[in-house]
């Protein structure tokens, strides 16, 4: 997996948080006595707005349609042009359409034409931060979403932008703090979603499974509650648990049948075990409906992998020659590992003199250089993407390989062993280079001390003998047992504890009474 598939669904939740700070709560006009008439899909799209959920897509089309429709005869509207604007924002950010974004921009400048800044107009300034993250620009939606914390420090969609970009910017700490005021001023399915990010980039698994629970009990809506699942589904397929990654996936998509990131999940959870021809079957759905750069790459290599090589190669120059916002991290290492390295090493290098240095685009460059011939270099952003917490099996990977091409046999194999430790198929290409280098580092000394021993791969012959109860472990300092069960109940609002439970089981139980097939 070559990006971090959480953030995608993370930052449609920050999107839709900006829409509850800006949708008009309209009432339908009442003829006559009666009970009201039922909300149509704009009024629904609204009300899911207003209680921080995600809409469906159709009533969101709606609404869309609604505001223009309404402006065309109040063109002076200002609160109006705010809630367009972050009604494009998010349809775009979830249908992976850019074109949404321009008009997004204009009708949210229109907005501070009508009531400037200075007199008060934040949602227009919220509504520029979100469009500012779904670009992919954190500087300008730090600088948005600190004005707005400055002008009304109580106000909590904020919190969800200034989080996107803070991560974006490799400012985790700051971003630690924005969700731990979120979840002061706000509760629901988008705070405990935010603190399944944060527990996730700490390297702390359980809770961060348990948040996402809470946040899929806590769905107002089929479409949230599928998005919610669906970072469920991530989350068990980082830590290697194909099977319990796949059963979520498909709650999700037994919510909302065309859910783009559960499609994509699904997929790469079927490659995992080895069912292929599902795969990439699910694959070509998942581009047809969320045509995203990392989902390129991914779906390219897979074919990569299994030998159809042209039909890899037409997925590659589709990413290489796409107009792509958010694209710079799944481009680089597209050059890195299938085309040019030293030109990965140029599109990375700028993107980090931007000020975008978190953990992905560390990696990436770290990898470009590596692939570049430069080692050396390379290992200082390798590292850097190891040290903050996250388990990604494919960061550890790239670092191990650095390690092994600077002659550190020792953590060379320590990493790559570990990397296969966290998800034994990781990536359809790389899983089997990391286990071939594994290989060719050969056994350790029979005189090197049992404890200092590093444990096997998961699923390796040497995996399944006893073990000696001092091995080490690999949690994160301070972290639960990494690869410990979720427990608890779902809607806790804390971390999980007591008595171990299926995570699949419990996300099946989150999707109960919900559903609305």
């Amino acid at each position: 997996m070559k990006t971090q598939n959480v953030s995608r669904t993370v930052l449609a939740a920050g999107v839709g948080a900006v829409l509850a700070a800006t949708a008009l709560l309209y009432v339908p006009e009442l003829v006559g006595q009666g009970p009201p008439p039922p909300p149509g899909p704009a009024e629904r799209a609204t009300i899911a707005a207003h209680a921080g959920a995600q809409a469906a897509l159709p009533d969101l089309a709606a609404l869309i349609t609604d505001r223009e429709k309404w402006l065309r005869a109040h063109p002076d509207d200002d609160a109006s042009w705010a809630a367009l604007g972050a009604a494009y924002t998010e349809r775009g950010t979830r249908i992976g359409d850019v074109r949404d974004y321009p008009r997004a921009e204009r009708a949210l400048k229109r907005s501070l034409a009508e009531r400037p800044a200075a007199r008060g107009n934040v949602d227009a300034q919220l509504g520029l931060g979100a469009l500012a993250g779904a670009r992919g620009d954190w500087k300008t939606a730090k600088e948005w979403g600190e004005r707005v914390r400055k002008a009304e420090p109580g106000r909590w969609p904020a919190y969800p932008v200034l989080i996107d970009a803070y991560n974006g910017l490799g400012d985790y700490e700051a971003a630690r703090k924005a969700s731990e005021k979120l979840e002061e001023l706000h509760a629901g399915a988008v705070v405990r979603a935010r603190a399944a990010q944060a527990y996730r980039n700490r390297g702390w698994r359980e809770d961060a499974d348990a948040a996402a629970l809470d946040a899929a009990a806590l769905a107002e809506t089929d479409a949230e509650k599928a998005a919610s699942l669906g970072r469920l589904g991530d989350l068990a397929w980082e830590r290697g648990e194909a099977a319990e990654a796949l059963a979520r996936y498909g709650s999700a998509l037994r919510l909302v049948r065309d859910h783009g990131p559960s499609l994509a999940g699904r997929a790469r959870a079927l490659a995992g075990l080895g069912r292929t021809d599902e795969a990439l079957r699910d694959w070509r759905a998942a581009l047809a409906r969320l045509p995203l750069p990392e989902y390129l790459l991914e779906a390219g290599e897979l074919y990569e992998a299994v030998g159809l090589d042209r039909e890899a190669r037409a997925l590659y120059e589709r990413l290489r020659t796409g107009a792509w916002v958010r694209g710079e991290v799944a481009q680089g290492l597209l050059d890195a590992d299938h085309g040019e390295p030293a030109a990965a090493v140029v599109r990375l290098r700028a993107e980090w003199a931007r000020g975008h240095r978190s953990v992905a685009v560390a990696d990436a460059l770290g990898w470009a250089l590596y692939r570049a011939g430069q080692p050396q270099e390379a290992l200082g952003y390798a590292k850097r993407a190891t040290d903050e917490g996250l388990r990604s099996a494919l960061f550890t990977y790239h670092l191990g390989e650095i390690e092994r091409a600077l002659g550190q046999t020792g953590p060379a194999r320590r990493h790559l062993e570990q990397a296969l430790r966290i998800n034994p198929v990781f990536s359809p290409l790389h899983a089997r280079r990391a286990e071939q280098a594994l290989t060719a580092l050969g056994e350790l000394s029979d005189e090197l001390p049992k404890e200092l021993r590093p444990e096997p791969p998961a699923g390796s012959a040497k995996a399944a003998e006893p073990k000696d109860s001092a091995a080490p472990k690999e949690a994160a300092e301070g972290a639960p047992e990494a690869d410990a069960k979720v427990s608890g109940t779902a809607a806790s609002g804390t971390a999980a504890s007591g008595t171990e439970a299926s995570g699949t089981e419990a996300s099946e139980a989150a999707a109960s009474g919900a559903s609305r097939e």
